[in-house]
């Protein structure tokens, strides 16, 4: 097929090197898959995009884009964007997305579905307070719609209601977003990456090892654990494949599965969870439409799938062509 990759720039005029890496890894699994491969860079200048599509008529959008300009909406408006088109894409559709990126609304689908997850409040800066229950300290504080852990650090955990206020002012300030407030669950934490849409695939759980995670430090990949190459916290901790007994893996996959599904999540998606001491398996977040770089979690479980990095994008665009029925 003609397949174009759409990515996010920060620039209107980008370079090769202002390009995520991920995007040349795509390109080259699909051109070793056979197919006619272009690369579409978008800012946020929307009829240069569609002369861009126009230009490039793809039979298939590979959809990477995560902003539309600075919004961190972006990726749903993107989304919106290639429906007007009638565009065939990867991954999530305006709904989807606007379901994965809303914390708050994510908990109570799940919540309708009898899925475990903390228990949570919604501090917003123009709508009335919001709450899912009693909370517990310690809280962990974030932003309700940011994902890649942005303005997530160590202060995120918060002891008291002075702290808690202290941090959600400072994410209305700086973020302009909400803030949501959750009960920290303190236990291991895995990853599980799904494939697929009429019969999705559960791969193998991916743990995250704190075994180097600094002492001092509550276990939570803020920022600085993710992004921060030289510090304490991002040495500290790896991801590896989950060696786990078969009943507790079948349920990790089953909670993933449920909250898959209820989220509506199309193509693949990676789902977080949290296991405590007494076996409780709590969802954190549901990510549709998650990274794929080849050392990333869903790239990981592809392989302990016992897929190659081109057969898991390949699985990606099987799964996109027949949920539009090709």
């Amino acid at each position: 097929m003609k397949i174009t990759v759409l990515t996010s720039v920060e620039t209107v005029r980008p370079t090769q090197e202002d390009l995520d890496v991920v995007v040349a890894q795509v390109v080259r699994a699909l051109r070793k898959l056979g197919h006619s491969v272009s690369v579409l860079p978008l800012f946020s200048d929307v009829p240069e995009f569609f002369k861009g599509l126009s230009r490039r008529k793809p039979e298939l959008v590979f959809n990477m884009a995560e902003m539309f300009g600075e919004s961190v909406m972006g990726d749903m408006l993107v989304a919106a964007l290639l429906e007007t088109q009638g565009v065939r894409y990867t991954g999530g559709g305006p709904g989807d997305l606007y379901l994965s990126q809303d914390k708050g609304l994510s908990k109570k689908l799940l919540d309708f579905e009898g899925i475990l997850y903390p228990r949570f409040a919604v501090f917003s800066q123009t709508e009335g307070f919001e709450t899912g229950g009693n909370l517990r300290m310690p809280l962990f504080v974030k932003p309700l719609r940011a994902d890649a852990s942005i303005g997530i650090a160590a202060n995120s955990l918060v002891h008291d209601t002075g702290a808690l206020m202290k941090r959600v002012s400072a994410i209305h300030r700086e973020l302009n977003d909400s803030a949501l407030a959750e009960e920290y669950i303190e236990g291991r934490e895995f990853y599980v990456g799904i494939l697929g849409n009429s019969k999705p695939l559960a791969m193998p759980p991916v743990e995250v090892d704190f075994t180097g995670f600094p002492e001092d430090q509550p276990k939570i990949l803020d920022s600085r654990a993710k992004w921060n190459v030289t510090s304490r916290e991002y040495k500290g901790t790896r991801s590896v494949v989950a060696e786990l007994p078969d009943e507790l893996r079948a349920k990790l996959l089953k909670v993933s599965m449920d909250a898959y599904r209820a989220l509506r999540v199309r193509d693949y998606g990676r789902v977080d969870l949290r296991l405590t001491g007494t076996g409780e398996i709590y969802v954190l977040e549901v990510n549709a439409s998650c990274y794929l770089e080849e050392s990333a979690e869903f790239a990981m479980a592809a392989g302990a799938a016992g897929f190659s990095y081109e057969q898991m994008i390949g699985k990606i665009v099987e799964a996109t062509m027949e949920r539009y029925g090709k």
